[in-house]
C-alpha cells in the first residue's frame, strides 16, 4: 500500500506557502514545586494527549472543486496534504475544515475527535470509510475506477480531490462538486456507499496522564495505550538525584513496554515534595482516520496515510508528605464547549480552587471534572496553582465549529492570491487554497478581541480549612 505512498513523498517537495497570522494570547506563568522538574507549559494540553506530533508541509497532490454558495460558485484546490512528523515519518491528510485556512508552517497535535468538529457530526464515521476504502489506502487506481464506476483515467489528482470532495460533503456539510468528471464519480460513489465506522484508537497515550501520592510509594498505575509494537520508556531527566524510578507492579525498572503495560514512579520514602515526568516513544504507522489539530486556527486535518512514524506521550507525577497533592489533566471537550480539567486528590485534605469565578473543592481520594466555557476560536491560557509551590498551565484554543462563508469566513479561490491550475502538484501550489488573503485582517480581528473578551483565564487554586465540597 505504502509503495506509492513513498514514491508521493521522494517525488513531492518543496511549495511555496501562504501567509498566514497566529492568534496568541495568554499570561505567563513560571515556577512551580520546589525543587521540582517541570515539563514545558506552552503545549501542556496537546502533550498529554500524546500521538504524533507533525508540521505541515504543503497541499501536494491535488484537483479543483466547485463550491455552490448563496454568494456564487468558488473553485478551491482539494487534495491531499503532506506533514513531517517531529522525530521522523511523514503524514498524509485530507481536510476537515474547508472554509479555515491553513496557517503557513502549522504544528499539528494527533488529536481525539472529541477536540475537534468530528467529536460533534454523527457523520464522521463515514469519513473514516471513505478514507480507507479510497486513495491513497487504495493505490489501484484502476481497480479503484472500475469499483466506483469512473468512466475514462482515474488519475492521482482525481482520486485526491474525488477522495477530498467527498469528505467535505460529510464533514463541512456544504454542497460541493469536483470539478473534474473522473473525480466526481469517485465523489459520488464514495458519498453513497460509505458506512459509519467507528473512531480509530491514539497512535499512543498514556492514562492517566497525571499521577499524585505520598512519597515512598509507587504512583501510578500509568497504563500505556498503542498500536506499535513495543514503547520506549524514558525515565525523569533528574533521576539519579532525585532517587525517582519508573518501574513495573512488582518494583522492577522498565526501559521498554508494550500495549496495555503498566508503569509506576517509585518515588523515594524521605524525598521532599516535588514533581516528576516519564516519557514514552514509539514508531509506529498512525492509525487512518485519526484526527489532526493545530493551536494556531489552522484548518483541521484527518489522517488518510502515514509511514513508519515516531510518536510520544508524557506523564508527571506529583508528591507530598501530607496535606493535598493534586493531579491535573485538561481535555478539550467540543461537545460542551469547552475544556475539562480533571482534578484529583491523592492527599489527606480537600483540594479547593477557583475555576472561572466559581469555587470547586475536591475531598480526599476523589476526582472531579470541571468544564470551562470558552467561545469559538477562543485561545486559553491559565495556570492553576496549588499548595507547596505547585503549578500546572493549560494553553490551547478551542476550534470546534465548521464556519461557512455566512459567518464571515471567506474560501480562497484558485486565483488568490496565485494562480494555480487545476490538476496540479508539490511544484506550483501554495499550502491551503482554502482561506485566503483576506482571512488575514480576520485572524488580527480575533485577536484583538480575545485581548477584549479576556481569552486568557488565570485560575487560582488555595488551600483552607477541611470543608464541605460545593
Amino acid at each position: 500500500m505504502f509503495a506509492s505512498f513513498s514514491e508521493l513523498f521522494v517525488r513531492r517537495r518543496g511549495a511555496a506557502r501562504l501567509a498566514a497570522a497566529t492568534v496568541v494570547s495568554g499570561l505567563v506563568a513560571a515556577g512551580g514545586l520546589a525543587g521540582a522538574r517541570q515539563a514545558s507549559a506552552a503545549d501542556e494540553t496537546a502533550r498529554s494527549q500524546g500521538g504524533a506530533t507533525a508540521t505541515i508541509a504543503g497541499l501536494k497532490t491535488y484537483g479543483t472543486a466547485v463550491i455552490h454558495g448563496g454568494a456564487g460558485d468558488q473553485h478551491v484546490s482539494a487534495g491531499l496534504f503532506e506533514m513531517s512528523v517531529e522525530g521522523g515519518g511523514m503524514l498524509q491528510t485530507y481536510c476537515v475544515d474547508l472554509h479555515n485556512p491553513t496557517q503557513r508552517d502549522a504544528k499539528y497535535h494527533e488529536t481525539p475527535w472529541s477536540g475537534t468538529s468530528l467529536g460533534t457530526n454523527k457523520d464522521a464515521g463515514k469519513i473514516r470509510w471513505i478514507l480507507q476504502n479510497s486513495y491513497p489506502q487504495v493505490n489501484d487506481l484502476a481497480a479503484l475506477a472500475r469499483k466506483a464506476g469512473v468512466r475514462g483515467v482515474l488519475t492521482e489528482q482525481d482520486a485526491a480531490s474525488g477522495t477530498q470532495v467527498a469528505i467535505w460533503r460529510y464533514s463541512d456539510d456544504v454542497a460541493v462538486d469536483a470539478l473534474d468528471p473522473q473525480a466526481e464519480q469517485l465523489a459520488d460513489y464514495l458519498e453513497k456507499s460509505a458506512r459509519n465506522l467507528p473512531e480509530p484508537r491514539a497512535s499512543l497515550t498514556l492514562d492517566p496522564s497525571a499521577v499524585s501520592g505520598r512519597p515512598g510509594e509507587r504512583l501510578g498505575p500509568v497504563t500505556v495505550r498503542t498500536n506499535a509494537g513495543s514503547a520506549t520508556v524514558t525515565p525523569p531527566a533528574d533521576a539519579a538525584t532525585s532517587g525517582v524510578r519508573i518501574v513495573d507492579k512488582q518494583g522492577k525498572p522498565v526501559t521498554s513496554t508494550t500495549d496495555g503495560g503498566q508503569v509506576f514512579f517509585e518515588v523515594p520514602e524521605d524525598a521532599a515534595a516535588g514533581t516528576a515526568e516519564l516519557t514514552v516513544q514509539a514508531s509506529t504507522t498512525v492509525p487512518v482516520g485519526r484526527a489532526f489539530a493545530s493551536e494556531s486556527r489552522s484548518q483541521t486535518q484527518i489522517l488518510a496515510g502515514s509511514s513508519e512514524s515516531t510518536v510520544s506521550a508524557t506523564a508527571g507525577a506529583t508528591w507530598a508528605k501530607q496535606g493535598p497533592i493534586p493531579a491535573l489533566t485538561a481535555a478539550k471537550n467540543c461537545a460542551e464547549g469547552g475544556v475539562d480539567i480533571i482534578a484529583s486528590n491523592k492527599g489527606d485534605e480537600p483540594f479547593t480552587f477557583e475555576l472561572a469565578g466559581l469555587e470547586h473543592t475536591v475531598a480526599a481520594g476523589e476526582t472531579r471534572t470541571v468544564t470551562v466555557p470558552l467561545q469559538e476560536d477562543q485561545a486559553y491560557d491559565f495556570t492553576i496553582h496549588g499548595p507547596g509551590g505547585f503549578e500546572k498551565r493549560f494553553t490551547g484554543m478551542l476550534d470546534c465549529r465548521i464556519q461557512g462563508p455566512e459567518t464571515g469566513t471567506t474560501t480562497q479561490t484558485l486565483s488568490e492570491p496565485t494562480p494555480v491550475a487545476p490538476g496540479g502538484s508539490a511544484t506550483d501550489t501554495n499550502l491551503a487554497e482554502t482561506g485566503g488573503s483576506g482571512v488575514t485582517p480576520l485572524i488580527a480581528g480575533i485577536a484583538i478581541g480575545l485581548v477584549v473578551i479576556g481569552g486568557a483565564t488565570l485560575v487560582v487554586l488555595r488551600r483552607r480549612e477541611p470543608a464541605a465540597g460545593d
